[in-house]
Order: structure tokens, then C-alpha cells, then sequence
């Protein structure tokens, strides 16, 4: 079984990462521990409320260098919901612009849309090169609550990367797939079996 590490910096909902990920057969452990989190087959990095906050958990933790020497050694990284935001050089959260961890181009922003924050279900466009979706069913919804996301999706795909949109007025990344990272806006734990088939494929990789 693949070691999988959900990243413990103070932020994300832990316990059902956890399980879910533990659905798919992965042998995983919740830690803060930065040399455990290197060494894993793969490293999970959550994150909820505000990108600035996640940010300071991170840094706090002294957790970013790890992430990145992770991603620079290809070995895999899945960010998801602001796990996946902070992941990018920036995010600008009401009109206060916080470093990210530059691993993605690009900025997370305030969604362009009628109704914020987007939540509920919601169904993706997956490329055909994704590794992530493959076997997804057409129609399939998973569950998103957030009132920011990476919306240039021009600079991802500039820069080689596999993008998922998802549309709430206009598109934003969904998932992202570059390399040994991958990310998801929204939560594969609350997703039913959609979230499932995302984990499962993930973990799949690791082996």
C-alpha cells in the first residue's frame, strides 16, 4: 500500500481527508511532521477559510520548502480547496495581495459571478489527457464551496498544464494536473463517488 501523508499545518478538514483517502487503500497517517511528509509515496495539502491564514500556517509549520522540494523531485503533491490555492505565486483576498508558494502561475482572485461564495454541486470539463478524471461519467458533480479561485486559465495551460474547469457565471481551474502536482478546488471528501474516483486515481499514481 502507497504512504500517504495528509499535511497537519493547522488548516482543512483532517479527519475526513483522512478517510477518504484511506477509502482508496492507501496506508495514511495525519501529521505535522515535515520529515514524515517528505518521505511519503504522496503528500496531501488541505486548507479551508482564507488564503492569507493558510499561507501563515504553512510558513509557521516551515512547511513550503518541503511542498516544493516534493514537487522539484517528482514526487506527488494534491492540493485541495485552498490546499490547491496557495499552491499559486498569489492570492488576493479583499484587496490584500499574500505570497503564495509560486508552484502554479498565475493568482487566485474573488470569483466573477452573480452569487458568491459558489457552493454546492457542480459538474467539471475534464481534458482528455487528464489523469486525475479518468473513468469520470459524463454529468458527474462534485461539491465546491469557495468565493476564490485561479480564473487566467490562459497562463496554466502557457505553461503545460492539464486543466479541469468548472463554470459559476464564468470558468475557473477546477483541477489542475502539472507535473508531480495535482490540486483540486473542490472537496474530493464531500464528493461521493466522484471524489472518490479522483482519490482513487491519485493514489493509483503513487504506486
Amino acid at each position: 500500500m502507497p504512504g500517504v501523508v495528509i499535511l497537519d499545518y493547522g488548516s482543512g478538514n483532517l479527519r475526513s481527508a483522512e478517510r477518504a483517502v484511506a477509502r482508496t487503500g492507501a496506508d495514511v497517517t495525519v501529521t505535522s511532521d515535515l520529515d514524515v511528509a517528505a518521505a511519503a509515496d504522496g503528500l496531501v495539502v488541505p486548507g479551508v477559510g482564507a488564503y492569507a491564514a493558510c499561507m501563515a500556517g504553512i510558513e509557521e509549520l516551515g512547511a513550503g520548502p518541503v511542498i516544493a522540494g516534493r514537487v522539484a523531485a517528482g514526487r506527488p503533491v494534491l492540493g485541495i480547496c485552498v490546499g490547491m490555492q496557495v499552491l499559486f505565486e498569489s492570492g488576493v483576498e479583499h484587496g490584500v495581495e499574500t505570497k503564495g508558494l509560486g508552484l502554479l502561475p498565475g493568482s487566485v482572485t474573488k470569483l466573477s459571478a452573480a452569487r458568491i461564495p459558489h457552493m454546492g454541486w457542480n459538474t467539471v470539463q475534464a481534458p482528455s489527457g487528464s489523469r486525475l478524471l479518468t473513468g469520470l461519467e459524463a454529468g458527474e458533480r462534485f461539491y465546491f464551496v469557495h468565493s476564490y479561485a485561479a480564473q487566467d486559465l490562459e497562463v496554466l495551460a502557457e505553461a503545460g498544464a492539464e486543466v479541469t474547469t468548472a463554470s459559476h457565471d464564468l470558468p475557473f481551474a477546477a483541477v489542475v494536473e502539472f507535473g508531480a502536482l495535482s490540486a483540486a478546488q473542490f472537496h474530493p471528501e464531500k464528493s461521493a463517488d466522484a471524489g472518490y474516483l479522483l482519490l482513487r486515481n491519485w493514489v493509483a499514481g503513487l504506486e
